[in-house]
């Protein structure tokens, strides 16, 4: 199996607390973030990334190389930003086989890896990873019917629901009518409207989920993910 990680944003909102790092590479729990996360990737049985890159992709590279905990990485630097959509547009020319799965750099999520690839066996179609949360406020909801994601919520909805867990498990051609190197946003620009025109199955996963992406929920990351692997 292979998986692209989203690695390469600017950070903003975590500029505060770590001002010198890209986002992935945060320390958490005495470790550069991204280590956690390609840690758990190998022990889900990945051997190869494909690392996505932007905003200080030298202190990444740097610190990786091409080897990782058993698994090849692999390097796509953009020349300019290119959103959610652009960049896993251009990730994905660097797969070599008929689908990818494809994470957040700031997010950690314990998927259940083995079952949704047992289901894109099954039907090959792309999948949606999505986690219950007790207010959907920050992210967002999901709306689903007879097991398909069908359309996505606008932010500031609160209560219990689903959220898109920004992982998903993509075929390498879904994105071949962008061109390449053009910003586009994979969620607003791409997803919002495929799901209402083809079919998007959903994977609730109940793995431990945490977002780094802003300041409370990285000081509490020190805590969740302290002692996950070591």
């Amino acid at each position: 199996m292979e998986a692209i990680v989203l690695a390469g944003g600017f950070g903003t909102r975590l500029r505060q607390v770590v001002p010198d790092l890209p986002k992935p590479m945060a320390p958490v729990a005495g470790r550069p973030f991204l280590e956690i996360l390609l840690t758990l990737l190998a022990r889900k049985g990945f051997r190869r990334v494909v690392l996505s890159l932007g905003y200080m992709a030298d202190n990444v590279v740097l610190h990786f190389g091409d080897r990782f905990a058993g698994m090849e990485l692999v390097y796509e630097i953009e020349r300019i930003p290119l959103g959610t959509g652009g960049a896993v547009r251009q990730a994905l020319t660097q797969t070599i086989t008929d689908h990818a799965f494809v994470f957040n750099g700031d997010t950690f999520l314990d998927l259940e890896v083995a079952d949704v690839e047992a289901h894109w066996k099954a039907y090959h179609v792309p999948i949606i990873v999505a986690r219950e949360v007790p207010d959907t406020a920050r992210y967002g909801r999901l709306e689903k019917s007879d097991g398909h994601v069908i359309g996505f919520s606008e932010k500031g909805v609160g209560g219990q629901g689903l959220i898109n867990a920004g992982c998903y498990v993509m075929p390498t051609e879904i994105l071949d009518g962008f061109a390449l190197e053009q910003p586009f946003s994979l969620e607003a620009d791409f997803l919002s409207k495929a799901v209402k025109s083809q079919r998007f199955d959903l994977f609730v996963s109940s793995g431990h989920f945490i977002d780094i992406g802003i300041p409370e929920d990285y000081a509490r990351a020190q805590t969740e993910l302290s002692g996950v692997f070591w």
